[in-house]
């Protein structure tokens, strides 16, 4: 028997005072909020057994879509390099990521759109905007007219190569971000605001994508598949890709709300970086660092000026989508996210440690 498990948190400190301009009176009224939400990933493999002659693997592919799916979306697991670049252009950058694909980043027409490659292909996507083509799906569908066209489960079956898997989604996701079989060997997981109960984001992906993700408690028998194996070297290129990749999603989401954009503060995203790996070094996972030092002080240290600010934090998630829908659902975290008030944001990732530093900052 073997134990996987993965836990993912995220926390919220919000902090609203003057500083640092000595033409104002410094005033200070600081207010935390916390929340915490933990996911966990089990997989368990029992003794080894034969494959039923019945199964299918994934060398085998169903001919049609278990739906009748006629937006543009669908099309796009499986098609090559060339293929992806007539269809959307050339991408706006192209980031690597932990899973062995690199997002290839498309902002168009109001839509934002992360499609990962590897092995010249495309193998998932994720998109958010008004505008995205995924009928029957719309932006800001209600959850309970989605239920009415798909099957939503609290388990979703998987067979890969010689392994049989068994997702099972807890309640939370189920309504936040279920998981449904679209057959072709393709899996869509939707991303729901749980506050508004309407659609936020889709993302599809193949089924080993998925293995290698593991964004749900998993039962097995057989392998999964190996992660990758990331060098040294490459972590600082897939973590300026998440923070700006969170930074795309963050303003897509505000735009949602009729909130302002918020503009990339460099510095800003230093101190939040700095957050990040300190927290990931010396494991532990708090706004207050061993030390004692909150957002505040981290600020101060650093010469940053500003009206208010909030921090989110969040680990162990494993991308930028994942980790912005779940802000999202999470009231204080979302309060930052929407805060109307707030102008510049600095996001800094370490492995998988997230920290979003929120400023208003003076016109």
């Amino acid at each position: 028997m073997r134990s996987l498990k993965v836990i993912m948190i995220m926390s919220i400190a919000f902090i609203c005072f003057y500083f640092g301009f000595p033409e104002l009176q410094e005033r200070e009224n600081q207010q935390e909020l916390a929340s915490s939400k933990t996911q966990t990933k089990t997989s368990i493999s029992p003794k080894k057994e034969e494959s039923e002659e019945q199964q299918k693997s994934s060398s085998e592919p169903q001919e049609e879509y278990k739906y009748d799916l006629s937006g543009s979306i669908y099309e796009v697991i499986g098609l090559s390099e060339k293929e992806i670049k007539a269809k959307y252009g050339e991408p706006e950058r192209e980031d690597q990521s932990p899973y062995g694909y690199t997002w290839w980043i498309y902002k168009q027409d109001g839509v934002y759109t992360q499609i990962g490659v590897e092995g010249g292909k495309a193998v998932t996507i994720y998109t958010i905007g008004p505008k995205i083509s995924a009928e029957p799906l719309l932006t800001g569908q209600p959850y309970e007219s989605v239920g009415d066209i798909f099957e939503i489960s609290n388990d979703v079956n998987v067979e890969y190569e010689n392994g049989s898997y068994q997702f099972k989604l807890s309640q939370d996701d189920v309504v936040q971000r279920p998981l449904i079989p679209l057959g072709k060997d393709i899996y869509m997981q939707l991303y729901f605001d749980q506050f508004t109960e309407r659609l936020s984001s889709i993302r599809l992906f193949t089924a080993n994508v998925l293995l290698v993700h593991q964004p749900y408690e998993v039962y097995y028998r057989g392998e999964l598949p190996n992660q990758p194996l990331i060098l040294k070297r490459d972590w600082n290129k897939i973590e300026e890709g998440v923070e700006q990749q969170i930074f795309d999603i963050t303003n897509m989401i505000r735009n949602r709300f009729d909130k302002k954009s918020v503009t990339w503060h460099e510095k800003v995203a230093s101190v939040a970086f700095d957050h990040s790996k300190d927290m990931a070094i010396h494991n532990y996972f708090s706004h207050i660092s061993l030390e004692g030092d909150g957002l505040k002080e981290r600020l101060k240290e650093n010469k940053v000026y500003y009206f208010s600010a909030g921090e989110n934090i969040a680990a162990q998630y494993p991308d930028a989508p994942s980790t912005v829908e779940g802000w999202l659902n999470s009231k204080g975290h979302r309060e930052a996210l929407l805060n109307e008030d707030y102008t510049h944001l600095g996001v800094g990732v370490y492995r998988y440690y997230y920290t979003q530093n929120f400023l208003q900052k003076p016109q």
